[in-house]
This record gives C-alpha cells, sequence and structure tokens, in this order.
C-alpha cells in the first residue's frame, strides 16, 4: 500500500527548511507593505501617494509607471525566486517523484478548479464578468507559510511539505494562466530575443559554476537577466515570467546528484536562492503589495464591492473553493489509489492546512490588476482579495490550533 505525506527525501527537508526559516518573515513584511499601501492611501497621503503611483519612470529603454515597475519589475525577482524552487523541486525535491508528487499536483490542481467553477457559477447568475475566473486560483506562498510557522509549530512534518509542494505547483499553475490568458499579441521577435536571453542565461550559468561567487560573473548574469526581461516585456508576454525561465534552468544537482549537507555541497539553484530570497522577500514582494493594496476605501467602494459579483466570486472561491478543491480532491485520489495517510497524519490535519491555500495575496493581486486594471471594478477586487486572505488566514489559524489540540487530547488518551 502506498504511503501519503510519508518521510522525506534529503533534498526535500532541506528544500522545506530553507523555505520555513525565511518564509516567515517575507509574510509578515508583505503584510506590513499591504498595511501601509492602505494607509498612505487613504490618510493625508492620499493625493501624494496616487500621483507617486502614477508617476512615469524611465529607465533605459523602458518607461513605467511606478506602480508597473513593482508590478512587472519587482515581481520578476519574486518569479525568478519562484522558478528556483520550482527546478530544487523538479531536479532533487518532491516533484522528482511522480508517486509522491502527484498528490500535492492533485490537490492543487483541484484547488484551482474549485474556485474557478465558483466564481463562474456565481458571475453567471448574476450578470458579472467571467475575466477574474484566475484570481481565487492562485495561493500565496510566503503569507500561507508565515501563518503556519506562527500558530502550528506542532504540525507533523510531511504536512508542512505537502502545503509547500501543493503551492509550490499552485504557482506553477498560476504562472501557465498568466501566459496563456494574459498576454497580449505577440511579437515574435522580441520573443525569440527572450528565448535566447534564456538560453544565454543558461549556458552562462553552467559554464561559469566553479567561479560562481565572483563579481564578474554575477554582474553578467544580472545583465543578461535585466535584457531577457526588457524582451519579454517588448514580446507582449507578462515580465515577470522571464524570472520564472530564468530560475527553472539554472541547475540544482551538483555533479550530478542531490546537495548534501554532509560535505557541505549546494547547487546553484540553492547559492541563487539564498541571496535573491531575501532582495524578493524583504523588498520586492512588499514594494508590490503598498502599491497593489494602495487603493481608496470609502462608502461607494465598499457599496461597490458588496453588490459585485465578481467581488462575491472571488472571496467565495477563495475562503470555500480553495479548502473544498484541496481536501476533496485529495481524498478522492486516496481513496482511487487506496494509500494510505502516514503515521501522524490525519485528515483534519490536511482540511486544517488547505484553508491556508485560500491566502491569495501576491498572485491573486496580479491576476486581478491583469484582468481588471485600475478600473472600479479593478479596486473591488482588491478589497475581495484582502478580505478573502484575512478570512482565509483566521480560519486556517483557527483549524490548526484545534487539529493540534485534538491531537494532544488523543495523544494523551492512547497513553
Amino acid at each position: 500500500m502506498n504511503t501519503v505525506f510519508g518521510r522525506l527525501g534529503p533534498g526535500s527537508e532541506r528544500n522545506l527548511l530553507d523555505t520555513l526559516r525565511g518564509e516567515r518573515v517575507g509574510g509578515i513584511l508583505l503584510i506590513l507593505g499591504a498595511g501601509l499601501g492602505l494607509a498612505l492611501a487613504n490618510g493625508p497621503t492620499s493625493a501624494w501617494f496616487s500621483s507617486l503611483s502614477h508617476s512615469e519612470l524611465s529607465l533605459g529603454p523602458v518607461s513605467l509607471s511606478v506602480s508597473h515597475w513593482a508590478a512587472d519589475g519587482l515581481l520578476a525577482i519574486f518569479f525568478f525566486v519562484v522558478g528556483l524552487e520550482l527546478t530544487r523541486e523538479f531536479q532533487v525535491g518532491e516533484l522528482r517523484n511522480v508517486r509522491s508528487a502527484v498528490v500535492p499536483m492533485v490537490g492543487a490542481v483541484g484547488g484551482m478548479l474549485a474556485p474557478a467553477l465558483i466564481y463562474l457559477a456565481i458571475n453567471s447568475r448574476a450578470g458579472g464578468d467571467p475575466a477574474g475566473w484566475a484570481v481565487p486560483t492562485a495561493t500565496d506562498i510566503a503569507f500561507a507559510v508565515a501563518v503556519l510557522g506562527l500558530v502550528a509549530k506542532g504540525l507533523p512534518t510531511a504536512v508542512r511539505a505537502f502545503l509547500l509542494t501543493l503551492a509550490v505547483v499552485d504557482d506553477l499553475l498560476a504562472i501557465v494562466i498568466i501566459a496563456v490568458f494574459f498576454s497580449d499579441g505577440i511579437a515574435w521577435g522580441w520573443l525569440a530575443a527572450a528565448v535566447a536571453g534564456v538560453v544565454l542565461f543558461a549556458l552562462m550559468v553552467r559554464t561559469t559554476a566553479a567561479r560562481r561567487r565572483a563579481r564578474w560573473v554575477s554582474l553578467v548574469l544580472v545583465v543578461i537577466g535585466v535584457l531577457t526581461w526588457v524582451a519579454t516585456l517588448n514580446a507582449g508576454v507578462h515580465a515577470t515570467l522571464a524570472g520564472v525561465a530564468l530560475g527553472l534552468v539554472v541547475p540544482a544537482t551538483v555533479r550530478g546528484r542531490a546537495p548534501s549537507a554532509e560535505d557541505g555541497s549546494d547547487s546553484l539553484a540553492e547559492h541563487y536562492e539564498h541571496r535573491w530570497r531575501p532582495i524578493s522577500a524583504g523588498f520586492a514582494v512588499p514594494i508590490f503589495a503598498l502599491f497593489a493594496a494602495g487603493v481608496v476605501i470609502d462608502v461607494d467602494l465598499l457599496t461597490t464591492a458588496a453588490g459585485d459579483p465578481v467581488a462575491w466570486g472571488i472571496v467565495a472561491g477563495l475562503v470555500i473553493g480553495k479548502p473544498l478543491g484541496i481536501t476533496a480532491s485529495t481524498w478522492v485520489l486516496c481513496r482511487l489509489s487506496r494509500a494510505s495517510l502516514a503515521p501522524g497524519v490525519a485528515w483534519r490535519d490536511i482540511a486544517a492546512v488547505s484553508f491556508l491555500g485560500g491566502i491569495g495575496f501576491t498572485v491573486s493581486l496580479l491576476i486581478g490588476s491583469l484582468a481588471f486594471g485600475e478600473s472600479a471594478r479593478g479596486a473591488a477586487v482588491v478589497i475581495a482579495v484582502l478580505v478573502a486572505s484575512v478570512v482565509a488566514a483566521g480560519l486556517g489559524a483557527l483549524a490548526l490550533r484545534l487539529t493540534r489540540r485534538a491531537a494532544t487530547v488523543t495523544s494523551e488518551q492512547t497513553a
């Protein structure tokens, strides 16, 4: 009989510990950035903040508003780190083994289909806009892991790994959605230049692997990455996809094998993730949250959001659809494959963790801005994502507290 959520391999455990070690601080900074954005947009600084958000900033051949620089430029750093996480999972982590990866992968797919269907059902009946169907499909890994680390320190490691792997697959699917559904008309010449940049980056990374800490190597790689980002932006594909593509071509193995803590070896993916994660979690994502959450909240906006089927579809999709889709799809898969949960892991743990999948902050706000722009409905989408993420975080924290208490009582009774 197959065992679900069993013991992790060395590569997965190391990846998990590295991620958990940094995501709590990143989640807190994310929340602070969003809170500051709301305060600046609604206080005496509202006019200044609005002017700053819409101010044009030119860097070389690229001219974007400050808020677009945060969404298209800084968020590419976040997606570069996501790409590094993905390549580590594919090469040395849980996604390398199909049998161990299929459960969180199915959970991620179910956790995206259910919110999308709920959103479409609500909007088809109420005459809303189906364009926002993808908004409630994303999970914010930084926010979710931060809540997990704060309220569920006694949770089995395997359940934490399930959430991490599920969120990584969720990010991958969200990237596919952005590429397929939210790209403008493709400029094939620029797209070819972007692909060439990714290939050049991959070759440069591999040929200079032994000199990866040399300053000139880092400088050349950054220049190639920036040029690839510019080409992707001009190609009509969302520029953040350049970060993912660059992260995916970085090797996650050392001389063809998984990195080992015993001999002190680390892969290029680990090396660059350790270098870029602080910039992503400590600067890029909080700044994006600052501008993405900076909407003016007034009675008219709240009234509009309260009566907008788009907002209700997003809230219901994240708060109800995410945990329902994740838990139900995982349970069905286990029933069909006759797999069992690992010792110490209960279905209440999986159900509790699945609520955290409804925290859709970063990528949900990005998809919402792509779907509705800076319209009145776009502002209502921001309110809906904020409310849904807070509710999902609260429900997840409460559920995790209750499951840990129930597990403690059960263990005491057994003793």
